[in-house]
């Protein structure tokens, strides 16, 4: 009789406790988060690897971001957040993994993917909220570069801007690793390189669709593209995006056969390797996003072997990752909403930005604007030593500043060879960034006419069948 009294007993306490749990499991907002691999600060850095600024800022990651995020939340909102964090590893698996029923709340894909996204009508816009620079715990709209703000804002997808739908996260170029002692900067400064002769076997292409299109399709158009007339029109930004979105039937067949004469010179096509072969010397010059150049450049360095990046003449590629709020996962919880805002406002606290950008060797859309913190981290980290005797003011007060201009308010003095090493390709100059174009998404038809090129150049040819 007494052991039934105890069992009952028992039975009692776990229900209590279990309807407790319950109900702080219904308190507490879930937040699904899906976002590249290693693409956010995971801490666990050692006490070496204190960043200490000019702005009196120390700045070390010692635990994940997400994780730090929950902590913040509640303390800031007084509401208890889960961060179920994951990774994909392209856009295109992200894509499937949507459409296969994965649900995520918060996603952070490229810009093409993005533009996708927006126009299946898949995404959640900001509320007016986020946009209240005068509430302080808005990082993002308090932080962005205005340089970055004007892009998002007058890029549209059905009359819809980017900037309703989309918060920048990462941004760069796509250009050319090289190695200075065998290949000279007018060399790296022409996409043709990644097919001359002269480099049979020692040069590398990325092995997808996109970033292959838009290199031969320069190579293509490189005449019009530097010839005066069209270089001087007065709307010569929006020409350029216009000619580096050009899929027509005749530019798709020309850039196939500009393809497979870059298939035939090229040591490998290559998503990640590239990084390496460059370090070891296994090729002469690598065709990189941005991000990554910096980080191949830099193991090249502990190497004693120096590289150079390169954004071609013609043409480069200006691309952006960014956060996205998903239909199919908030379904219109205001509570979700406010969580997943609050987490892209995490991340662009300027402290949080420096953590991400030192942890993944890419840039971030944030400036701080009235907080320096980012601009300190990069004088701290590109510029030169006191006692460096030649050193170059490399200004980037476009991207710092109000204004798309350099006008010398915000300026880190390095050595001369950053111009083309890790700074330039972490922070272009004006110059480079005004060359640049952004690469539209593929509506369904065009994707299937451009994946047929690809597979014609990379596995075999389709019209050899019929």
């Amino acid at each position: 009789m007494k052991r039934f009294s105890l069992i009952f007993f028992l039975a009692v306490i776990m229900t209590i406790l279990s309807a407790c749990g319950d109900k702080e499991d219904a308190d507490t907002v879930v937040l699904r988060v899906c976002n590249w691999e290693e693409y956010i600060d995971e801490g666990g850095w050692d006490d070496d690897e204190l960043i200490e600024l000019e702005n009196g800022r120390n700045i070390i990651g010692e635990n994940a971001m997400y994780h730090d995020f929950e902590e913040w939340y509640y303390e800031t909102y007084g509401i208890k957040v889960k961060v179920e964090y994951s990774c994909a590893g392209t856009n295109e698996d992200l894509y499937n993994q949507l459409t296969l029923g994965d649900v995520f709340d918060l996603v952070c894909p490229s810009d093409y993917m993005i533009m996708k996204l927006m126009a299946e009508d898949k995404l959640v816009k900001f509320s007016p909220a986020f946009f209240d620079i005068e509430d302080e715990e808005n990082y993002y709209s308090r932080g962005v570069s205005p340089y970055i703000r004007k892009i998002f804002d007058e890029n549209e997808i059905d009359g819809e801007s980017w900037g309703e739908y989309s918060a920048g996260y990462m941004w760069g170029t796509t250009g050319i690793v090289y190695n200075p002692e065998e290949i000279t900067r007018t060399q790296a400064s022409n996409w043709e390189l990644l097919r001359d002769s002269s480099y049979k076997r020692r040069v590398t292409i990325k092995d997808n669709v996109r970033d292959a299109y838009f290199s031969a399709l320069a190579v293509y158009k490189r005449d019009k593209l530097l010839s005066a007339e069209f270089v001087e029109r007065e709307d010569y930004r929006q020409a350029l995006a216009k000619e580096m979105n050009d899929t027509s039937d005749d530019t798709i067949s020309a850039v196939e056969e500009i393809l497979r004469d870059m298939k035939e010179n090229a040591y490998s096509f290559e998503t990640d390797s590239g990084k390496a072969d460059m370090v070891t010397g296994k090729v002469l010059a690598n065709y990189q996003w941005s991000g990554d150049a910096v980080y191949t450049i830099e193991q090249a360095s502990e190497d004693d072997v120096e590289l150079y990046y390169e954004v071609p003449s013609e043409c480069g590629n200006l691309w952006f990752d960014g956060w996205v709020m998903l239909k199919a996962g908030l379904k219109e919880d205001a509570r979700k909403q406010h969580a997943a805002e609050a987490f892209i406002n995490f991340v662009s606290m300027p402290e949080n930005v420096v953590r991400n950008m030192y942890y993944i060797g890419y840039t971030s859309v944030i400036a701080g604007c009235d907080d320096t913190t980012v601009f300190d981290y990069a004088d701290w980290y590109f510029g030169a030593d006191d006692n460096e005797e030649e050193t170059i003011d490399y200004d980037v007060s476009y991207f710092f500043g109000e204004e798309d201009e350099v006008d010398g308010s915000y300026v880190i003095t390095a050595v001369p060879e950053q111009q083309y090493g890790a700074l330039g390709a972490q922070y272009p100059s004006l110059d480079i960034i005004r060359r640049c174009a952004v690469m539209g998404y593929f509506d369904d038809e065009t994707y299937e006419k451009i994946n047929n090129m690809w597979i014609n150049v990379r596995c075999f040819d389709l019209k050899s069948l019929f």
